[in-house]
Parts: C-alpha cells; sequence; structure tokens
C-alpha cells in the first residue's frame, strides 16, 4: 500500500491557506510512528482529566464504549464494527479537509471521514485544521448515540440540498454546524456541559466555553444561529445550548429551503452580539475579544 499524504493547509504572507484533498485512503497504521502514538497518548490523557464535570455524559459514555484509550493511537477497522452496529456509521480515511458536497455526500451516507494523520508534538496547543484526534476523539463517540447519528446523516443530506441551492445558503448551514455539531454545549442534570467536537478536543476551550466570564451562552434557536457569524482563530464570542439531542434532530425536520429565501433579506448578527429575543443564559462580558476577524 502506498503511504498516503498528509494533505495540510498552506501558510503564505496573508495567513493560512486551505487546501482541499477528496482521496479516500486506508489508514497506514503500521506507519505511525512512536512520536505519533505520544502525541495521541499526550492529547488524550489531558483531555480525559480536562472533561470530567465539563463534557456531556454521553459524550464521555460512548467513548467508553467505543474503547478508546491513551495507549495507541485507535484502529479504524477496529471501530467501525461498533459504530455499524451501533449507528450504521462508519468511519474512512481521508488525507485532509474536504471540499464541502465532498464532505456532505459522505455524512449523507454515514460515512464520516478521519484525516489519517496526527499533529505534530509543537501543535499540541493548537492546529489550524481538523487532524486525526480531533476527528476522532472530538466526532466519533457521539456517532454511536442514535439520534445524533441521525441528525449528522440529515445535515448532510441537507448540505448536498444547499449546496445546489446557492453560497448563502450554505453559510447559513455552516454556521448550524459550526455552533452545534463543533461548538455547541448541552444543558444536562449538573449544568451546562460540552459536546461540541472542537471544544472536547481542546483544552483551553473545554475550561473556556464554560467557566470565562467573556462568552455568550444563548438557547439553541436555528435560524439564529444561521445568522450568526463565528470565530476560526480564537475562542467563540458566544456558544448556543441545547437542550436534548433530540431538539437537533428536530431542527432538521422543516425543508430549510423557505429559511435560506427567508434569510437572505436580513443581515448576520456578529460573532458576540446579543439580539432582543435571545435565551440568554449568560451575557458575557467580552473580555478580551477582538473587532474583526469574524467569519
Amino acid at each position: 500500500m502506498n503511504q498516503p499524504r498528509r494533505v495540510e493547509h498552506q501558510l503564505t504572507d496573508k495567513g493560512y491557506v486551505p487546501v482541499y484533498t477528496t482521496a479516500v485512503v486506508e489508514q497506514p497504521w503500521s506507519s505511525y510512528s512512536r512520536t505519533d502514538h505520544e502525541v495521541w497518548a499526550t492529547l488524550f490523557a489531558r483531555q480525559q482529566q480536562v472533561l470530567v464535570g465539563r463534557a456531556s455524559e454521553e459524550f464521555l459514555r460512548q467513548q467508553r464504549a467505543m474503547g478508546m484509550s491513551a495507549d495507541r493511537i485507535p484502529k479504524f477497522d477496529e471501530l467501525n464494527p461498533l459504530l455499524r452496529k451501533a449507528t450504521g456509521w462508519e468511519l474512512i480515511g481521508v488525507e485532509g479537509l474536504l471540499p464541502e458536497l465532498t464532505f456532505f455526500e459522505h455524512l449523507a451516507n454515514r460515512r464520516f471521514p478521519v484525516t489519517w494523520w496526527i499533529r505534530k508534538p509543537e501543535q499540541l496547543d493548537y492546529l489550524s485544521e481538523p487532524d486525526l484526534f480531533h476527528d476522532l476523539f472530538g466526532h466519533v463517540p457521539l456517532l454511536m448515540n442514535p439520534v445524533f447519528a441521525d441528525y449528522m446523516a440529515a445535515y448532510g443530506r441537507g448540505g448536498v440540498k444547499a449546496h445546489g441551492i446557492g453560497p448563502d445558503a450554505l453559510v447559513n448551514l455552516t454556521r448550524l454546524y459550526w455552533y452545534t455539531v463543533e461548538f455547541g454545549l448541552i444543558r444536562e442534570a449538573g449544568g451546562l456541559r460540552i459536546y461540541g467536537s472542537g471544544i472536547v478536543s481542546s483544552k483551553g476551550e473545554s475550561i473556556h466555553c464554560l467557566e470565562s466570564e467573556a462568552p455568550n451562552r444563548i438557547g439553541f434557536d436555528l435560524e439564529r444561529i444561521m445568522r450568526t457569524r463565528y470565530r476560526i482563530d480564537t475562542y467563540q464570542k458566544t456558544y448556543f445550548v441545547i437542550d436534548s439531542y433530540e431538539q437537533l434532530m428536530e431542527a432538521t425536520a422543516p425543508d430549510f429551503t423557505p429559511i435560506y429565501a427567508k434569510l437572505a433579506q436580513l443581515d448576520s448578527f456578529p460573532a458576540g452580539s446579543v439580539q432582543p429575543g435571545d435565551a440568554v443564559i449568560h451575557r458575557g462580558t467580552g473580555e478580551g475579544w477582538l473587532d474583526d476577524g469574524d467569519v
């Protein structure tokens, strides 16, 4: 088997530029170096400590059910039988960031793309793109939950449709993914907890999103989220809170086409704004916020 490529963002004088790939590859597990396994072990052990009392109980339960540990990088072909049995999903190896339509098509068919390579030791605290740790540790456990797994498949189908409607619809739908799958919070019996993969795979944001006074924490609202810009270079200014995974699934039930048409006539919201009608759980102080850079 040929070694798959490690496709990473390119650093230019204008910052990092994303590089896309569509290749599906076998996980080259035997080629992982000792350093690769040590990076996994370091990140895994650190997040296991940080997430106690912070991560969703369902996330932690499903992660245990999958048998992930700090001992070694998990093998996709060992996880796939568990996923298929639980929810019909499977992992596929990819070389890096996928084009939007390719990504949506995989999700719609219950295939979750996992970047085969892991970050370098000097990138433990920040990486500008998804790697194996973000994808596998952050995303995969909740694919064992039938409701969340259905939400992800429905999102993929919606993405394929939005791609056909146009770029504005894609912007709206991307914001939904960002503020739920990547940076979502959930209300549980013990208080607010993390389920978003971008948070559970980050030590700093795992603490910041729940304990900092700076960000807003606002109740889930579909159209509000679709109008809200976000940050890709710093911690989020606003986190949206769901009451249950069922709430996410119910949000995908309507046809989004008239929603896209409605939102096309309305302005977007700054990432850190609080709007009239918001279900405000915590109004952030805005400490440390940058004034530019919203996407």
